[in-house]
């Protein structure tokens, strides 16, 4: 088994392979349309607030149809749920970039615009990311994930770069456009499918969301023989939940990722990092958020031993712990710049350096809580889980952004960023030592 990527997934199944490309491309037209809200909104207003405003007009739409989208993956076909929610999120590319051809100085309409988008992503996602179980045998799953973080790592690093070339060269509304295009090839790659219905739960108790005869929007009966469903309501998310607390391998997979993202998530440190301790310019913010990315990008590219990885559990641990480590490194580094024991320029690329180890680790512990969470779940609850993962994903950092920041408001940001990181180590091994099983758990006999 080589240590490069391990691309089984792409050459094994056709269905996968197109849903593969689609994603990906439409990975890279979101980063166009994130960079390019961002640019509209501080030309119309010159607020940095108002340009964070944009985060928080899509938060509580895709908290609310992340998890009611979950519930309705688990009632209806898949595939038909995650075209709907791909339909509606082409949509709202396409008002996106009217808005912007027809000259809007409304930053609500904006924000109107991001709710309607990242809402219909609330049931896309969670329905695509439902559907890969269904298509892939359960060893291909580490590859499948490895290859996710491949293709968002490099949307991460050309997206926002050549979107700013182009709203330099066209306007916004021919960046805009680009999401317009790439949103096709998702619904390309999901029409690729095959029918994929829910299937009956496997774990006796379990109640199947939207069992009951009745009448039921646009999924209703799609892919599925006998009585029309229903849609969900908030009975069936509640489902979620109950499932996840009784099920402690499911539960690491989540409080895991809570160390490493709210403990120790740095991004609100990036600018004054940049400019105030290392004396750099705008710019350098930009090179200290590409770390991330590009260790992420070097760990998926030498992800291929993931796919024969058993104790799964163990290197979530590791990797959570490892990313701690590298985040009390980057700290280490503020101090030393603040102390000015560092250079400038030293101190920026060190800082890189320390970041892209972060990104790796992220990958590390990405990979394999995904699969855990896509391997040893029910099938009738995974689209449940796949929405409270959505959740997870948008409200940690966020949070974590926010506490980091407000530490570093009262002391420094290397005294905030050191102590994220040994919180997030403390943190995790205190975890890992009150749930043994996980640290057992055996990706040959996987168990929620």
């Amino acid at each position: 088994m080589g240590v490069l990527l391990d691309i089984t997934p792409l050459r094994t199944s056709r269905p996968y392979r197109r849903l593969y490309i689609g994603t990906s491309l439409a990975a890279v037209g979101s980063m166009f349309t994130t960079t390019t809200l961002g640019l509209q909104v501080f030309e119309l207003t010159g607020s940095s607030l108002a340009v964070g405003t944009v985060g928080i007009a899509g938060f509580l739409p895709l908290v609310v149809m992340g998890l009611w989208g979950g519930a309705i993956v688990d009632a209806f076909d898949r595939k038909q749920v995650a075209i709907w929610g791909a339909i509606a999120m082409w949509v709202a590319a396409v008002l996106t970039m009217a808005q912007a051809l027809l000259g809007n100085t409304q930053t609500w309409v904006i924000y109107l615009l991001v709710a309607l988008n990242t809402a219909a992503f609330g049931i896309e996602s969670p329905a695509r990311n439902a559907i890969y179980p269904r298509i892939l045998p359960a060893r291909d799953l580490p590859a499948a994930n490895a290859l996710t973080s491949l293709a968002m790592s490099l949307s991460m690093l050309v997206g926002p770069v050549l979107a700013g070339v182009l709203v330099g060269v066209a306007g916004f509304g021919w960046a805009y456009a680009v999401n317009v295009v790439m949103t096709v090839f998702v619904l390309w790659g999901l029409a690729g499918l095959p029918p994929i219905p829910p299937e009956p739960p496997r774990e006796e108790g379990l109640a199947s969301a939207g069992r009951q005869a009745g009448d039921g929007g646009p999924f209703a009966g799609a892919g599925t023989v006998g009585p029309r469903r229903r849609v969900p309501g908030l009975r069936s998310v509640a489902e979620g939940f109950r499932y996840l607390a009784t099920r402690p391998n499911l539960r690491m997979t989540f409080f895991t990722d809570f160390c490493a993202m709210i403990l120790a998530n740095p991004l609100a440190l990036l600018p004054a990092v940049a400019i105030a301790a290392f004396g750099q310019g705008p710019e350098a913010v930009g090179i200290l958020t590409a770390g991330t990315a590009t260790g992420a990008l070097m760990a998926a590219l030498f992800s291929g031993r993931t796919t024969g990885v058993v104790h799964q559990g163990r290197y979530v641990v590791a990797a959570v712990a490892g990313w701690g480590l590298a985040i009390l490194a980057f700290g280490a580094v503020v101090a030393g710049a603040e102390g000015g024991m560092l250079g400038s320029d030293l101190a920026l690329w060190l800082g890189f350096g320390a970041l892209a180890f972060a990104g790796a680790f992220d990958t590390v512990s990405m990979v394999f809580r995904n699969t855990i969470l896509q391997s040893s779940a029910d099938d009738s609850m995974r689209g449940r889980l796949q929405g409270i993962f959505i959740v997870v994903v948008a409200g940690g950092p966020r949070l974590g952004q926010f506490l980091l920041g407000a530490l570093a408001a009262a002391t420094t940001e290397s005294i905030a960023a050191m102590a994220g990181g040994v919180a997030c180590v403390i943190a995790v091994l205190v975890l890992a030592r009150a749930q043994p099983g996980f640290l057992a758990y055996d990706s040959r006999s996987p168990t929620p």
